[in-house]
């Protein structure tokens, strides 16, 4: 036998917190590197990346790829996401925002080597893809960075 009720009960709607538990944020944190007597590729795979165009303010996607190989430091990847967050309301040239983000990078952790790849999604019919290296990758690591 079915139980009625005439009330209904109300949807439990999970409380927003006072302030975001996240942000986007600027600040790129580091840690020791666990192996620095080994050279090796790190790799990060960004596939949502995004950014405003600065001539129309609307949406730029894009897959950034990056790969280093670290020497003392290593990225901390929730920085890194809160950092590549941050450029999601900024307006940016696509050649101008990878440089950017390999600068930072390089300031942040001093890899021997560094690769970022941004393969911007088609505007106006034109497909961009910009590639910006640092450093020298080192003997027998070429097929590590291999796409």
């Amino acid at each position: 036998m079915a139980r009625s009720s005439s009330r209904a009960r109300a949807p439990r709607e999970r409380a927003q917190p006072a302030t975001p538990p996240t942000a986007p944020s600027k600040d790129l944190q580091v840690f020791a590197n666990p192996a620095p007597e080994r050279d090796y590729v790190i790799r990060f795979d960004v596939p949502e990346f995004t950014c405003l165009c600065p001539l129309t303010g609307q949406p730029d996607f894009a897959h950034l790829v990056i790969r280093y190989v670290p020497a003392d430091l290593c990225v901390e990847l929730k920085s890194l996401k809160l950092y590549l967050w941050s450029y999601r309301d900024e307006g940016a040239f696509h050649e101008a925002v990878t440089n950017r983000i390999c600068d930072d990078l390089v300031a942040a952790c001093a890899p021997g080597f560094l690769e970022v790849s941004g393969d911007f999604n088609v505007r106006g019919g034109i497909r961009t893809v910009v590639t910006v290296r640092h450093g020298t990758l080192p003997p027998g690591l070429q097929t590590a960075i291999a796409p």
